[in-house]
């Protein structure tokens, strides 16, 4: 992987979080990973936008099933993790 060394301004409590978290060796990898999961989510807006547009929205009516669907799931009782060894 080829990478390039860039200069940015970032707000100073940011990036403090950021070292304190990724270590200051690792701040690097930590903004990479960052970049790339915003890319994602803008790439994922772009889709729906365009799906959007070919298909129209989601119906009110369906998205509330789905976020019920999602809720019954968050709220169903896990079952009891193995212990491996």
């Amino acid at each position: 992987m080829v990478v390039s060394k860039v200069s940015l301004s970032i707000d100073e409590a940011v990036l403090a979080e950021a070292r304190e978290r990724a270590g200051r060796r690792e701040l690097s990898s930590y903004v990479t990973d960052a970049l790339r999961r915003q890319l994602q989510h803008d790439r994922l807006g772009e889709l729906l936008a365009e799906m959007d547009a070919s298909a129209g929205p989601v119906p009110d009516e369906l998205m509330e099933e789905a976020r019920q669907l999602w809720r019954d799931v968050a709220d169903a009782p896990k079952p009891p993790s193995r212990r491996r060894g």
